[in-house]
């Protein structure tokens, strides 16, 4: 079953103005012009000096003469600048501040305007001036821009040094100004923007936040982009080589690192890997599962959708919906706020469906933050039953709890702020299940977490892996002779999924796998009995999840410390 929205462009040119046009805070602001090799001069006015630029405040261009003196409705606001493209401005400025590891990618929010302060304080301190606050609208384009650049940043970056006169202006370039040029080749050839817009907007926008001979880069290099495009004569790597040779071309022309391009090809193959590399390149897809424990029904969950004009598809389980397009008008008709539903992938509501809450059991959830999978194994258990939710995170179980009490579930689940391998040093508690959904690489999440593939590397799986083990045996300590103990992750990668349980199984004789047979669809399930999802073979998040029961009995030879 289906709901259709109508399509609505998400880029529409705007009527080209000559000189931005900047409202003053009040009017005795002073304006400033940009003297001879880009540095800002200061205007006498009423007599006196103008205050001179704060440090860190960017170059303003000469005004032109429609400078309303109007009093911005927050009183204190400095000068908002109406011309320059604000949701690129605010997407440079995003991006600057992912590449410094001071920002995420997602931009999405219950109430644009609760973030537009703090955005629009952002661009000021980098940009010199704020542009308008954002609407619902242009945090969809800000979101689309700075995610697909982020995911096409290798292969853009490719782009813009061979279109450079040398490589060394490619890698002097001010940051502020990569991100200009990295958000105009991105429209230009990953986005349905018209060619003269994104070179316009994206040229004006560098004049402003930077100085004219800035602008006049980015329009020469655009222009050479355009003119490439057009004769269809990019210049791109060519796929040819020993192994090693290819997978760099690969991982240019498909934005990826290449030591996952390798990765992906020594266990999947190169056919699978080019469509992996596909998938995450392509705008992510949501679910939604439905609160049940508030009453709700999926089918209520699609009236609401239906009435957003928001297009769906109904998922292969029965709490769960798809939706390709439309986030943002869920979360600002106030649905997840309502506690009516959460956003939650199909992958991970299959890794309850292997852990199997039933009414009376007691369960812990040994990684639990941010609690997606605690909440949806708690609303399983129709208010009979038990979960702890332990994390070593202070931050993240306080939202656990806090979204634990909008869905109706906080009397169900205790909370426990500790790291597990000093936890279970120290308790003698026995659980019916438990769930270890463990740190991992995130290679099955790479279309929905777009700055992950350049955060990972390939040293991290070493350590990663070490991390499982430890963390794999301290869960063991917690499980009932008799009980389960569920391991899980959200990575497509053998080494962090099968060999970490064939290990496992190695140090803990009393343990034994169990097939996940009886409690997922037989497509989701390995030849050794695990769960695992696919993003290329099942259009969702990549997830692995093994089902461990432990003897009755006490095994000899188990080293100490492990029962």
């Amino acid at each position: 079953m289906e709901g259709v929205a109508p399509a609505v462009s998400l880029f529409r040119p705007r009527a080209s103005a000559r000189f931005p046009v900047l409202l003053a805070a009040d009017s005795g602001a002073a304006r400033r012009s940009t003297g001879a090799g880009g540095r800002s001069s200061v205007r006498k006015h009423g007599g006196t000096e103008a205050p001179p630029r704060r440090p860190g405040i960017t170059r303003l261009p000469k005004l032109g003469t429609a400078v309303s003196t109007k009093r911005s409705e927050r009183g204190k606001d400095p000068l908002i600048n109406l011309e320059v493209s604000h949701h690129r401005a605010v997407a440079a400025v995003r991006l600057l501040r992912i590449e410094k590891g001071k920002a995420f990618v997602d931009l999405l929010n219950e109430k644009a305007n609760d973030s537009g302060d703090n955005e629009m304080g952002y661009v000021e301190r980098t940009l010199g001036f704020r542009t308008r606050y954002l609407e619902d609208r242009d945090i969809r384009l800000v979101t689309v821009i700075v995610a697909g650049t982020v995911r096409w940043k290798r292969y853009l970056d490719y782009l813009i040094m061979s279109l450079c006169s040398e490589e060394k202006v490619f890698r002097e370039m001010e940051p502020l100004l990569l991100q200009i040029l990295r958000i105009g080749f991105f429209e230009i050839l990953k986005l349905d923007v018209p060619a003269y817009a994104a070179v316009d907007e994206n040229v004006r926008l560098a004049k402003v936040a930077l100085r004219p001979g800035a602008g006049n880069m980015v329009n020469a290099i655009l222009r050479k982009l355009v003119l490439l495009k057009e004769t269809n004569s990019l210049p791109l790597p060519k796929i040819e080589g020993d192994e090693r040779a290819q997978a760099r071309a690969l991982s240019i022309i498909y934005s990826h690192p290449v030591w996952m391009v390798r990765r992906w090809i020594r266990f999947h193959g190169k056919d699978e890997a080019l469509r992996l590399m596909n998938w995450n390149n392509s705008d992510p897809r949501f679910s939604l599962r439905v609160n049940t424990s508030k009453g709700y029904t999926r089918a209520d969950l699609v009236k609401r959708l239906e009435s957003l004009q928001v297009h769906y598809e109904e998922s292969i389980m029965d709490e769960f919906v798809r939706i390709r397009e439309g986030m943002q008008a869920v979360l600002q008709a106030g649905l997840l706020k309502d506690g009516i539903c959460a956003v939650q992938d199909e992958s991970a509501g299959l890794v309850v469906s292997v852990v199997d809450p039933q009414p009376g059991e007691t369960i812990i959830d040994c990684c639990a933050a941010p609690g997606g999978k605690t909440l949806f194994m708690a609303s399983r258990l129709s208010g009979e039953g038990k979960i702890w939710a332990l994390d070593v995170n202070k931050g993240r179980l306080r939202i656990l709890m806090e979204a634990a009490k909008l869905h109706g579930l906080d009397v169900m689940i205790t909370d426990i702020h500790a790291d597990l391998r000093l936890y279970t040093k120290e308790t003698t508690a026995k659980y019916d299940k438990v769930l270890l959904d463990a740190p991992c690489s995130g290679l099955g999440v790479l279309s929905k977490r777009a700055d992950l593939r350049w955060n990972r590397q390939f040293e991290d799986l070493e350590e990663l892996m070490c991390l499982q083990d430890e963390l794999l045996d301290s869960a063991s300590t917690l499980v009932k002779p008799g009980g389960i103990l569920i391991y899980s992750t959200c990575s497509i990668d053998p080494e962090e999924n099968e060999k970490r349980i064939s290990a496992f199984v190695q140090r803990h004789p009393e343990f034994a796998t169990q097939s996940v047979c009886e409690y997922v669809p037989k497509k989701f399930v390995t030849d050794e009995g695990f769960y695992s999802s696919n993003p290329t073979k099942h259009s969702m998040d990549g997830a692995f999840a093994a089902r461990l029961v432990r003897s009755m009995h006490k095994i000899l030879g188990v080293p100490q410390g492990q029962n």
